[in-house]
C-alpha cells in the first residue's frame, strides 16, 4: 500500500544537504521485495508489537544488527508521536517495503501539524522529551514529513540494508 502525498511536504534528510539529488529509485534494483503493513489502535502497546514484527522480519532475512536497531529505534519513535500527538482516530497504519533498503511509512489521520517546525536538533539535557524526531534523524538515511491540517501526517523513513554474509535476503530480495 503506497501512500499519495498529502499537504505541504517538508523534506528533513539526514546526512544530505540541500540541493543534493534523490537516491536512485528503479525499481527494486532487479530483485524482489518484502512488503508488510498493519493498522494498528492508538495504544502504547501498539509500538511494542511494531519493533518486534519488524525486527523479527528483519532478523529472518538476515539483515545485520546494527541497521536493525537503528531501524527498531526509528520506527519506534515515529509510531510513538502517533500515540502522544496524532488527534482522535481508532487507528494508525505502518507499512514497510525490504528491498536493498527498508522504506517505512507511518501514517496517521491526525490534525496534521506544521512539519516547517520540526527540528532535527536534540532536546537539551534536562528535557523529557523531544527526541524522537532528532534520533530519526540520526539513525536513519532519509526522513520526510508529510502533514495537512485536519487530515493527518506521513512518516517517511528510509534505510539502506547490509545484509549478513549467507542472509536469505540474498537469494530472496536479489542482493549482492
Amino acid at each position: 500500500m503506497k501512500a499519495a502525498p498529502r499537504g505541504n511536504k517538508t523534506r528533513v534528510a539526514s546526512g544530505r544537504s540541500e540541493g543534493d539529488e534523490e537516491p536512485a529509485r528503479g525499481g527494486d534494483g532487479g530483485g524482489h521485495r518484502v512488503d508488510i503493513s498493519f493498522r494498528l489502535p492508538r495504544d502504547r502497546t501498539s509500538v511494542t508489537l511494531v519493533r518486534h514484527l519488524v525486527s523479527f522480519t528483519m532478523d529472518e532475512i538476515g539483515v545485520v544488527a546494527d541497521i536493525r536497531d537503528a531501524v527498531n529505534v526509528a520506527v519506534s519513535e515515529a509510531c510513538a508521536n502517533v500515540i502522544t500527538h496524532s488527534g482522535p482516530g481508532d487507528a494508525y497504519d505502518v507499512t514497510i517495503s525490504f528491498s536493498q533498503r527498508c522504506e517505512i511509512r507511518v501514517i496517521d489521520s491526525g490534525h496534521g501539524f506544521d512539519a516547517a517546525s520540526l527540528s532535527s536538533q536534540m532536546a537539551g539535557h534536562e528535557a523529557e522529551r523531544g527526541r524522537g524526531v532528532a534520533l530519526m534523524h540520526a539513525l536513519m538515511d532519509d526522513v520526510t514529513f508529510t502533514s495537512e491540517p485536519e487530515t493527518g501526517t506521513i512518516v517517511h523513513l528510509v534505510k539502506e540494508l547490509e545484509f549478513e554474509p549467507e542472509a536469505p535476503a540474498r537469494r530472496l530480495l536479489g542482493s549482492t
